[in-house]
């Protein structure tokens, strides 16, 4: 029982109240009718305990709605903003008319509210302080990083790039997406890095000149250091464009992340997440077409605004002016898009192994696995549902579609990216990082939990976006 939602354990309540209820009539017109000891009242009998079994029923259904409506769902309206606000620091409002038949719990819910506000206001002014002064001084370690004359990769023992400037991601790019938390083996030959690491480990040397092919066949010349801890090396090339950019993608925290072969053993925040959308000719994955895909990655619990994926798409079909109202897409901007077998292929190497996020995602994901030709795969990535997610935090009476799970986030969808796929795919990742903490407290820790919660909201998918 302890497992079963609040609304779910009085609906069983009220179930066993209308069963007690038939079960007492019944009882007792049967102990009537043998001391009446008259059989030709048995007929009477019955139209009284059928009469009063349905009575008594619809008396416990009625009870129940109205006691559903009017109090376990402002609970679980309540329970849900207090969730955000505690564990996502999201400063909602609580309407007060929500909970207006609760008697005094209404009130004190927004003052408590309003007191954690004004305690995480204060605290948040104490922290943006420190924080903009070490904003400067990153800044200023930035610009003098950036001035260095080489393609750097900064990555774990396993592999897994932590770092990597822009002048790195024009090399990387050469050979697949640039993506923070990918693999150096993705970009760069494998037995020639394990080859320079060893013979440094058999000398005991901490730097090396190296040079090692790419996986498209190019040959890139520089420079490889072990760190002094074992926590990993760096990569030091010969920049495509040493007068090019060299904005850096990093997050240190990578270097303690152990992310286990099995998604369901790992923690969320060790996960990589993709996190797309698509636009469509129409609505029916049978017979429509994909005319835009777009996707953001998530590392670390955060999204990599640089290492983004948008392509229009080419339907090969007439765009109905219906869809084109919608998306703003029409036959004009996708005459010279690749078709939808080369945005596949584009997409998949982007995604790589990372865990697919989308909101209605059984939509997009049949737009995705359709029409596979001989030897083409479906994609096999781990997927999750925002409004899956929505569900176990707001509860299965909330509105889910991704309009009203932004306002309840504070998640603002500008109007001119509202309806294009990667307008919508940022959007999806902002909510759904802003769940994430409130998933965690809820002992929702990783992949494997989250999934096997989700799956008590598999009814849940009747949404439109």
């Amino acid at each position: 029982m302890n497992d079963l939602s609040l609304r779910l354990r009085v609906f069983l309540f009220f179930c066993l109240i209308g069963i007690g209820g038939v079960a007492v009539v019944l009882g007792a017109l049967f102990l009537g009718y043998r001391q009446l000891g008259t059989p030709e009242a048995l007929s009477s009998f019955m139209t009284v305990g059928i009469v009063a079994c349905f009575g008594t029923l619809a008396l416990a259904t009625f009870v129940w709605r109205l006691f559903d409506e009017n109090i376990s769902k402002p609970i679980e309206v309540l329970a849900a903003q207090f969730r955000v606000r505690a564990d996502s620091g999201i400063d909602t409002t609580i309407d007060e008319k929500t909970a207006r038949y609760l008697g005094d719990l209404a009130p004190a819910a927004c003052a408590i509210n309003e007191k954690l506000g004004a305690a995480s206001r204060a605290t948040a002014e104490t922290v943006a302080e420190k924080t903009a002064r070490l904003e400067r001084q990153r800044a200023q370690l930035l610009r003098i990083l950036s001035d260095i004359p080489v393609a750097v990769i900064v990555a774990r023992q396993d592999h897994q790039i932590v770092l990597y400037d822009g002048q790195a991601a024009d090399l990387m790019e050469r050979e697949a997406p640039a993506r923070l938390n990918g693999s150096v083996c993705d970009y760069l030959d494998k037995n020639a890095l394990l080859n320079a690491l060893a013979a440094m480990n058999d000398r005991d040397t901490k730097r090396r000149p190296i040079t090692i092919n790419g996986k498209s066949g190019e040959v890139y010349s520089g420079h490889i250091r072990i760190f002094d801890d074992a926590g990993g090396y760096m990569l030091m090339l010969e920049p495509l464009d040493p007068d090019a950019s060299r904005p850096l993608v990093y997050d240190f925290d990578l270097l303690d992340k152990n992310q286990t072969a099995e998604p369901n053993e790992t923690a969320l925040r060790d996960l990589t997440f993709v996190v797309f959308d698509s636009e469509t000719t129409g609505l029916d994955p049978a017979k429509d077409a994909v005319v835009q895909l777009g996707a953001v990655r998530i590392v670390n619990g955060r999204i990599v605004a640089s290492e983004t994926f948008e392509t229009l798409v080419n339907p090969g079909r007439p765009i109905p002016a219906q869809s084109t109202k919608v998306h703003g897409i029409d036959d004009n901007m996708v005459a010279d898009a690749p078709n939808f077998a080369q945005a596949r292929d584009a997409f998949q190497t982007y995604v790589a192994d990372a865990v697919i996020v989308a909101h209605n995602a059984p939509f997009d994901m049949a737009f995705l696995n359709r029409n596979l030709a001989a030897g083409e795969q479906p994609f096999q990535n781990p997927v999750m549902d925002t409004v899956h997610l929505s569900a176990i935090v707001f509860g299965g009476s909330a509105v889910h579609t991704l309009d009203a799970l932004s306002d309840r986030l504070k998640v603002t969808i500008p109007d001119t990216m509202r309806h294009t796929a990667l307008g919508d795919a940022m959007a999806t990742a902002e909510v759904f990082i802003a769940m994430l903490p409130i998933l965690e407290a809820r002992g929702m820790r990783t992949f494997g939990q989250v999934r096997q919660e989700a799956l008590r909201h598999r009814r849940i998918l009747d949404v439109v976006e």
